[in-house]
């Protein structure tokens, strides 16, 4: 029984350490005329926390693992009328729910306050729940018929591949060292794995007939979510991009779609309907804002600090003509040290930030033709990040500045610049 509650322990911390804050996106797929065209984007679940683990019950209904008070439940979303109701309400939480074929029933795994975790049936209608397996550890699944289930099984604190019978109650281990991507194959007899036997992970499938595997093609680098289309193409997401590869037309992976458009990032579960219109994704809202003059048009104006033991003054344009505009002075004993002029421009699709150093006699640092560059590396809803430089907004009328200084013996020293914008 120790040993039993070590295993489970292990993969709860396995499942739940360190939760992102994910939701369920919907959208419209089109492939028609091989083109890969998604549309129609929806935060089904537009919940904080852990919302994972979508699966397809029918073409209008979706399940997906919910928090809510604290735990997580099984969620019903119905797609034609947008409703959502909730399954499960166990003392326990739920995860990774599956129609079970040719029932009116699903299967999910519940972990309990105590650690212990099991895969249950539970009832579609009325939700009241049995156990189905309990001989295993049970972390991920996937139905080949109402009687075969392939699972991930936490062993030696790794993943395996099992295959188990229902009716005689017989669990029989193919591989060690697998991902959580278990998935049917369309129109055949196989199933799809990810082994993660190597650095290089690899998608293989294991043959019913034969109890054979194969090798199918590697995966995105380090990506292990993936689903099948109907006509036989895998997708994968990494971040906010979507990659497709078809067995024996394509040679690598091919960049069929960019979610940075929907503000959304790290992509991981991904499942399809039937008929392959519905495409649904857990992944985290992205907030990076697109570089734009305009998302950090909160910057400008008059701003006074302190720094190398004197005031510092910053002022910042409005954005206009593609630019924002500064200029900025170090006073120490009431005399000027140095001035500064800065601009922010937008050039090819990003933002990059210039600027020439002069004395307080307007002789110039930089030669004629040179400026001190710092490339644009992300804007934040309060944040803008240049490569040495960024810029924070602390306060309705606060603001830091971080500037990487070079120092004589090579190392990197950041000095924060307190600023108050005045009235």
């Amino acid at each position: 029984m120790k040993k039993l509650f070590t295993l489970c322990f292990s993969l709860l911390t396995l499942i739940i350490y360190a939760q992102p804050n994910t939701d369920i996106y919907l959208f419209d797929l089109d492939t028609s005329n091989g083109e890969f065209v998604l549309s129609n984007v929806k935060n089904i679940s537009d919940n904080e926390g852990y919302d994972n683990q979508p699966s397809f019950f029918d073409d209008n209904t979706l399940l997906y693992a919910g928090t809510r008070k604290g735990q997580t439940d099984i969620v019903q979303y119905t797609i034609d009328s947008s409703k959502k109701k909730w399954l499960t309400k166990t003392d326990g939480s739920e995860y990774s729910p599956l129609k079970i074929p040719s029932e009116n029933a699903i299967t999910a795994i519940r972990l309990e306050k105590d650690g212990t975790q099991q895969l249950y049936k539970y009832n579609f209608k009325n939700g009241k729940s049995s156990v189905l397996i309990n001989s295993i550890v049970i972390g991920y699944q996937t139905w080949f018929n109402k009687n075969t289930l392939v699972t991930s099984v936490l062993e030696n604190d790794m993943l395996s591949l099992y295959v188990s019978n229902l009716n005689i109650d017989k669990h029989n281990k193919i591989e060690a060292n697998i991902g959580r991507s278990l998935h049917k194959i369309p129109n055949s007899n196989m199933i799809s794995f990810v082994s993660k036997a190597t650095d290089e992970w690899e998608i293989k499938s294991l043959e019913f007939v034969t109890g054979k595997t194969k090798f199918i093609t590697k995966t995105v680098p380090k990506a292990e979510d993936m689903c099948w289309l109907p006509d036989g193409t895998i997708i994968m997401g990494k971040k906010n991009v979507i990659y497709k590869f078809k067995p024996k037309k394509d040679k690598e992976w091919v960049e069929i779609a960019s979610l940075r458009d929907f503000d959304i990032t790290n992509i991981t579960r991904l499942t399809v309907n039937s008929d392959g219109t519905k495409l649904a994704i857990a992944a985290e809202h992205d907030p990076t804002l697109a570089p734009k003059l305009e998302n950090i048009s909160w910057i400008s104006g008059n701003w006074k600090g302190e720094a190398f033991g004197g005031i510092t003054e910053e002022i910042w344009s409005q954005p206009m003509g593609d630019s924002m505009m500064s200029s900025f002075k170090l006073v120490v004993d009431d005399k000027v040290s140095f001035y500064e002029i800065e601009i922010i421009r937008e050039v090819n699709n990003t933002l990059i930030l210039q600027l020439k150093h002069f004395n307080n006699d307007l002789k110039g640092w930089e030669t004629k033709d040179e400026t001190v560059d710092f490339p644009l590396i992300e804007i934040l809803p309060n944040k803008v990040v240049f490569e040495g430089m960024t810029f924070e907004k602390t306060g309705d009328n606060t603001m830091s500045v971080f500037v990487d200084m070079h120092q004589k013996d090579g190392s990197v020293e950041t000095m924060e610049f307190k600023y108050t914008k005045a009235p």
